[in-house]
């Protein structure tokens, strides 16, 4: 029986074993930030707790402290997970090929699509979250930093095409402020249409700047 096992060439099963390992502690890591999503999504009655995060995603406490060693190791997990759904989609928007015009339309088309309502209201926990957490802060700093640039981004592209003469900057930072306003006010209106309103303050914006 002995001879059999060496057959098997034991140093080979380690690394067998590696990636099972890993892709179950990825599952469970996921698992865990899902829990954690909904629960800062909920309606409060649920404190988010590491325990509870733990319990909602069917993971010992124990498990959810190996994976985050802290609930602001959790929430900052949380944030930079959401990235893909707000963040990126507008770097894709202002980053494709085509005109200042061609690209202001995909930001408008973007930003017309409703948001999901546990993303709006993720939001508005971390930044509650942010109140009392540096490290929350400075994450959800940064994260609106690459989402604005975004705008500033897009006027740079009217810069170009206009050969120079006035700093993007501002105004790309005008037009995020808008419409981070925006989106402040169709959580308490969502009748209201964005499409117009983004594109009235885009193009208003860009309406001001020097011609050649």
């Amino acid at each position: 029986m002995a001879t059999r096992d060496e057959d098997t060439h034991p140093t080979e099963l380690p690394s067998a074993r590696k990636p099972r390992s890993s892709a179950k502690g990825e599952q469970t890591r996921a698992r865990l930030l899902t829990a954690a999503r909904a629960l800062l999504a909920g309606d409060g009655q649920v404190p988010f707790t590491t325990r509870n995060v733990a319990a909602l995603g069917g993971v010992t406490h124990g498990m959810c402290h190996y994976h985050f060693q802290t609930r602001t190791d959790l929430i900052v997990a949380v944030l930079e997970s959401i990235r893909p759904e707000w963040v990126t989609p507008l770097e894709e928007a202002v980053g494709q090929p085509g005109s200042f015009a061609e690209r202001a339309e995909r930001v408008v088309g973007l930003l017309a699509q409703p948001e999901a309502g546990d993303l709006s209201r993720l939001h508005s926990a971390l930044h509650w979250f942010a109140l009392n957490d540096e490290r929350v802060r400075d994450g959800l700093a940064a994260e609106y930093l690459a989402w604005r640039e975004c705008f500033v981004t897009l006027f740079r592209v009217l810069a170009d095409e206009r050969g120079g003469g006035f700093d993007p900057r501002p105004l790309g930072e005008a037009a995020a402020a808008g419409t981070d306003g925006l989106a402040a006010i169709q959580s308490l209106d969502p009748g209201l249409d964005p499409a117009p309103v983004v594109r009235a303050l885009i193009l208003g914006l860009a309406a001001g700047v020097p011609t050649p």
